[in-house]
């Protein structure tokens, strides 16, 4: 289990963090009522940086964090609050030479602040004094075993797994159930209600509690939802994404240094792959003879097939006979097992130690799998993968907000630019309506597509 998981599912219980960082808040004079903001800092911190442990941050993982806030479209008094908990922890509880004069840099963006609502919406009064942050209490962890069961007797991917469980303990600690017997939908419409009002929360990720809450009701307790009327819905919000020109894709790679990071990036906007399916490829998903890449199970578990970039080609085969080095070194260990899908595990375990099925960007380490309880070597964590990016946009000057998904959306927009099909660019992004790729029309600077200013003219 990565570290920001154990913390933030049972740290109490098994390490004493969260008593001890509660005392570190109390000590330094924290307010009672946001106390428990500040510790979520924290530990989504910790998530930001895994697989390093918190002690082991530095203060580019701390700018690279502010980062991802801004690139979120956080409020200034959201950094801020970030800032002062992570400064804490940092000189405090685990003190670091470069913490002491405490001077990250800030990006400009965060410094904005939001449009304040003067016409205050009045709170539900079933809000009052509740909170979907905290601890929550051992009687519920036979409840979220259960759930936990349910999901993988449905194979329901790991990281759904955590996304759901997540999305339980924090719904759980907002109602105070006395017991799984005492859940009732009431609870649900509240909690929702909650998110969109009082934490803002976008549309998709109050959609992503709605279907977690749904599994449980439905698949645990056997009840039904019906349609949820009166729910207050996080308003959907349509945003054209940010793209790179050619030049600034040129750039943004020349400063990456050789290696994983950069072939990544070279993927990602050559390829047009998501960031999971690119920490996700596997040796046996390159064929450099046909310069194609087998995308598996990409998002709603469809296999496509996506263009493999010439230039990346001589990279790629450094990439791959490092691999296989690593792999023949496991193996002498006694180890040399990697993560197989579950239809495979079930049916061919041997398959976990041939190298066609180790992944391309193996992790440095290996860790005992969550589920199988085996030492096996897994991909690189994704997070590490966005911090390069990032960090690489800031050191080619780039003013945009750059992630690795801006490069996914930088190759469907050049590719339409060129010319190509919308069906085709359809099929290469995996989309699975065409609805869905038109977005990429309204960035592009085409007779037909957009108009011409009137400046211009």
């Amino acid at each position: 289990m990565r570290y920001w998981q154990h913390v933030s599912s049972n740290a109490a219980e098994k390490s004493g963090w969260g008593e001890r960082i509660d005392a570190l808040w109390a000590a330094e004079g924290v307010e009672p009522s946001k106390r428990g903001y500040w510790t979520a800092w924290v530990r989504r911190f910790g998530k930001f940086i895994a697989p390093k442990k918190l002690y082991e941050a530095s203060q580019q993982d701390v700018e690279a964090f502010y980062q991802r806030l801004a690139s979120e479209g956080r409020a200034r008094w959201q950094v801020e609050q970030a800032d002062g908990a992570l400064r804490l922890v940092y000189q405090k509880m685990y003190p670091a030479d470069w913490a002491r004069a405490w001077q990250p840099t800030w990006p400009e963006v965060a410094m904005t602040e939001r449009p304040v609502n003067r016409e205050r919406v009045a709170d539900d009064p079933a809000w009052a004094g509740r909170s979907d942050v905290g601890d929550l209490p051992p009687r519920f962890e036979p409840f979220l075993d259960e759930l936990r069961r349910r999901m993988r007797e449905r194979q329901l991917s790991y990281r759904t797994e955590q996304t759901y469980l997540n999305w339980v303990r924090r719904f759980l600690v907002f109602a105070r159930p006395e017991s799984r017997d005492t859940l009732e939908v009431d609870a649900v419409r509240s909690y929702l209600g909650y998110l969109a009002v009082k934490r803002g929360i976008a549309a998709a990720t109050q959609n992503q509690a709605f279907n977690a809450l749904l599994f449980v009701f439905k698949e645990v307790l056997g009840q039904e939802f019906g349609s949820l009327e009166g729910v207050q819905r996080a308003p959907e919000r349509r945003r054209v994404p940010v793209v790179l020109s050619r030049e600034e894709v040129r750039r943004l790679l020349a400063v990456m240094e050789d290696g994983p990071w950069k072939l990544m990036a070279e993927l990602l906007y050559g390829s047009g792959l998501r960031v999971m399916e690119c920490v996700r490829l596997r040796l046996r998903d390159l064929d450099l003879e046909r310069v194609v890449i087998t995308v598996r199970q990409g998002k709603g578990g469809k296999d496509r097939v996506a263009p493999l970039p010439v230039l990346a080609a001589e990279g790629l085969r450094g990439q791959i006979e490092k691999v296989r080095k690593l792999h023949a070194e496991d193996l002498i260990r006694g180890l040399g097992e990697t993560v197989l899908p579950d239809g495979v595990e079930l049916k061919y375990a041997s398959y976990a130690k041939e190298p066609g099925w180790q992944f391309l960007f193996p992790s440095a380490q290996v860790a005992e799998d969550p589920r199988s309880g085996k030492l096996r070597r897994h991909h690189v964590h994704e997070n590490n993968l966005q911090r390069a990016v990032r960090m690489a946009a800031a050191k080619a000057g780039l003013l945009k907000t750059v992630t690795p998904h801006t490069l996914r959306h930088s190759f469907a927009t050049h590719l339409l630019e060129g010319g190509a099909d919308i069906r085709t660019v359809q099929e290469l992004l995996g989309h699975a309506d065409v609805s869905t790729t038109m977005i990429y029309t309204h960035v592009l600077n085409r007779p037909g597509l957009v108009v011409r200013s009137p400046l211009d003219a």
